[in-house]
Parts: C-alpha cells; sequence; structure tokens
C-alpha cells in the first residue's frame, strides 16, 4: 500500500517513517510512505499556506488552494482510496479503522495545522476525517504517525509472525492476557503454572479468561460493542 501525507511539518515526520516496522515494511515493498511539503504547493513568494479566517475569528484557517494542488497532483499520478484529514472532530481511530485502512491501496492523509483548514477543503476534498482522541494538537502530524504505525503493521507480511500481529490489544474488541517470558521466576515472582504445563487447550482458555477479566475491569466500554 501507499501513503501519502501532507504537512506542513515533514522533518517532524522523516525520522518517524524511516525507523521500525515503517522502515521494515518500505524496505520489504509491503509499503509506500511519502512525505509532501504543504509550501510546495504555495503560489505566494513567502510559501505562505495560510491567512486570516472571514468573520473575524481568531487564529490562522490553512488555504484551500495549495490543499487542492497538492492533492491534484497525486491524484494525477493514481488512484486514492481515501483522502483523510487528521481532525479532532473525526470519527475515532481504533483498531478496526486501523485494519480496514490496511486494505486499502493508496491513502492521502492530510494533516491539518493552525486553528484548522478551509471548509471548503472538507467539503470537496476529504472522504474521511479520523481523529485519534477527544483533545487538541498543535498539529495533525502526530496523528498521522500513529495512523500510519498502525495500519502499516497489519498490512499482511508486515510482522514476521502475523500471529502477533491478530492476537494484538484490540482487535477482538478486547484487552489481551497479561504475557510473560523467561525466567520462569525472579525475586520470588511466579509465572503462572498453566503458561508452563504445555497444555495448549487450558493455555488459550486461561487467555481468554484473562483476556476478559482485563476488559471488564480496566475497558468495560468495550465490551458494550
Amino acid at each position: 500500500m501507499r501513503i501519502d501525507i501532507i504537512t506542513v511539518l515533514p522533518e517532524m515526520l522523516e525520522g518517524f517513517i524511516n525507523e521500525s516496522i515503517l522502515a521494515r515494511a518500505q524496505k520489504k515493498g509491503l509499503a509506500e510512505i511519502h512525505l509532501h511539503n504543504l509550501r510546495d504547493y504555495s503560489t505566494n513568494k513567502w510559501r505562505r499556506v495560510d491567512d486570516y479566517p472571514y468573520g473575524g475569528f481568531a487564529g490562522m484557517v490553512m488555504q484551500c488552494e495549495p490543499i487542492d494542488r497538492c492533492i491534484s497532483q497525486l491524484k494525477a499520478e493514481r488512484d486514492y482510496d481515501e483522502v483523510i484529514f487528521t481532525s479532532p472532530d473525526g470519527e475515532q481511530f481504533d483498531q478496526h479503522v486501523a485494519n480496514d485502512l490496511s486494505m486499502k491501496g493508496n491513502i492521502i492523509i492530510l494533516c491539518g495545522h493552525y486553528k484548522g483548514i478551509d471548509q471548503r477543503v472538507r467539503d470537496h476534498l476529504i472522504t474521511r476525517e479520523i481523529s485519534i482522541g477527544d483533545y487538541v494538537l498543535t498539529g495533525g502530524e502526530l496523528a498521522a504517525a500513529i495512523i500510519a504505525d498502525a495500519v502499516v503493521r497489519v498490512v499482511p507480511g508486515v510482522i514476521g509472525d502475523e500471529q502477533s500481529a491478530l492476537s494484538d490489544c484490540f482487535q477482538d474488541d478486547m484487552l489481551s492476557a497479561p504475557i510473560y517470558t523467561r525466567p520462569a521466576e525472579y525475586k520470588g515472582w511466579k509465572v503462572p503454572e498453566i503458561l508452563l504445563s504445555g497444555n495448549e487447550a487450558k493455555i488459550k482458555n486461561w487467555e481468554m479468561e484473562q483476556a476478559m477479566e482485563r476488559t471488564q475491569r480496566l475497558r468495560p466500554d468495550l465490551l458494550e460493542k
């Protein structure tokens, strides 16, 4: 899959997309992530992409023209399944959304900045608005990074052990069971005997029971789904 991220701060994302799972996915040829500096699509000599809002409201607003120029150029080169705007009033990002986006071919993520973007961009160019939480960030770059990471890691083949990704928290609207590794005992702290038994059926039942208990205790809202 291919992800194109439009931002006024590409430097903020360069290191992130070239490390860890995202770097591995790109080296394997399973994903492409490209950054586009919105200022490159400005038509004024100061490379400004914002202006004062009509109506006398506070703050600065990202303009239509540079965003349209950038998205139009990308669309002229290939088809896109989604043009996403990172916004605190968008749909809540969760594992189901990440799974859905991982099945797409090409997506664009537009990072908001300043007070926001001209509503006409949202009305005519954006196909999906996504929020990572009920709070406001300085810009959408962190949200774009989170979306890219969560989406790319579940693309088939990115993680060597695909069962690991499928057993992550939230895949079944439940938290994961507790996990342990060697040594079996440390400072008197012991790994549950059931995990050392080798009985796969009993271990599976234990995992389900623990996942249900943790979800009920820590995130009962997930069970309501």
